[in-house]
């Protein structure tokens, strides 16, 4: 397996692969929707046997007061290809490169369990964002006060 960013010869791909991992389009509408709108921060694809199996989007979140926030979606994996540790390897090397981009956390919208694998934990009380009553709705700081004073966070419209 490679981890690799993603280029434009890779779009169909990842439409293909994002589609088939949840079942409808809609989760690789809005990935077109963030690119167009320039609002991607890190886009990766896993390559397996030289075919994409895998993706992983962070976006850059609105912040008010401002700082680099990487949001976190979606990570999908070509069901032919689910539980062999791609989302996981996405998922880190997308982390690790947030944070070499200067990002000071990164939001998720997910299943604690899995995403609590990668440091992530409910969102503390001082973000304050559309889904932050959720328990799903979890943050990873990668800065030890990234979210120790009240913040406001919104995904890119694609996200509505």
């Amino acid at each position: 397996m490679i981890v690799r960013p993603a280029h434009p010869v890779d779009f169909p791909a990842i439409r293909t692969v994002v589609s088939a991992a949840f079942g409808r389009a809609d989760e690789a509408d809005m990935i077109d929707l963030v690119r167009t709108g320039g609002q991607g921060l890190v886009e990766l694809v896993a390559e397996v046997d030289g075919a994409i199996a895998g993706h992983v989007l962070f976006s850059r979140m609105t912040s008010e007061p401002a700082a680099l926030i990487a949001g976190l979606a979606p990570l999908a994996v070509d069901p032919g290809n689910q539980g062999c540790g791609i989302g996981s390897a996405l998922a880190r090397r997308g982390l690790e490169i947030c944070r070499e981009l200067g990002a000071v956390g990164s939001v998720v919208l997910g299943a604690p369990a899995y995403y609590g694998r990668f440091g992530f934990r409910r969102a503390p009380a001082t973000i304050t964002c559309r889904y932050a009553s959720l328990e799903a709705f979890q943050a990873l700081a990668f800065a030890a006060e990234a979210f120790a004073r009240p913040m406001s966070l919104a995904y890119p419209p694609a996200f509505d």
